[in-house]
């Protein structure tokens, strides 16, 4: 009798443990998901927190155009827009030399994105003399990371970062974090890419960044 007592109390003390370690499982998980939506938030609102910082009639020694995927052997629309935008800067004379910065999109590919970039703009009339190839980047950090000894090994002291609006914070955060003399920033507005999965697209690539961040810091 006494035996089964306590059993019957092991039981119900079992069972009063799992229940309070379900209840903490769901709070934490619940807590998580919080401050996922908080973050998300916040790295929202820093997106579209106006962050172009070149003011127009400043000149520069090169513009870098931050490269996108090619579709085959040519820029995909988005990445045109980026290419219309700085030649723009470009013919308005803002600065004398493009690095095009951008690596193999995919072994299927015959060009990087940097040799796609480089075409496109010379049939838009662009001396090759003036244009600077970045040809091994895979992310924005080594877009800019490769693009700077670029600019030292030339000679370059001043820059201009074109990207697109939504990829600009994270651009101009990098560019300072490598230690970018005065970095500015000229933003393209797209109408080739959806805006919602961009948004979020870019809230995770920005994530990811300050985790790299962290690292690279150490």
């Amino acid at each position: 009798m006494k035996i089964e007592k306590i059993s019957k109390r092991q039981r119900l003390k079992e069972v009063i443990y799992a229940t309070k370690a379900r209840k903490r499982f769901f709070k934490t998980i619940l807590l998580l998901a919080v401050l996922f939506v908080i973050w998300i938030g916040y790295t929202q609102w820093r997106i579209l927190t106006p962050s172009e910082t070149h003011i127009s009639g400043q000149k520069v020694d090169v513009g870098i155009v931050l490269g996108a995927s090619l579709w085959g052997d040519v820029p995909s629309p988005g990445l045109q827009e980026r290419l219309d935008h700085a030649l723009m800067l470009y013919e308005k004379g803002t600065f004398t030399y493009f690095i095009v910065s951008g690596g193999l999109d995919s072994s299927e590919h015959r060009y990087t994105e940097a040799e796609g970039m480089q075409q496109y703009l010379v049939r838009q009339g662009v001396d090759p003399k003036y244009i600077l190839l970045e040809n091994e980047a895979t992310s924005t950090y080594e877009n800019l990371l490769y693009s700077r000894r670029i600019m030292n090994e030339h000679g370059l002291r001043s820059s201009v970062i074109i990207t697109h609006d939504f990829h600009g914070m994270r651009s101009l955060e990098i560019a300072a974090f490598l230690d970018y003399d005065q970095p500015m920033i000229s933003l393209a507005e797209s109408v080739a890419m959806p805006f919602w999965p961009s948004q979020i697209r870019e809230s995770l690539a920005y994530s990811k960044w300050k985790m790299d961040q962290i690292m690279l810091s150490f």
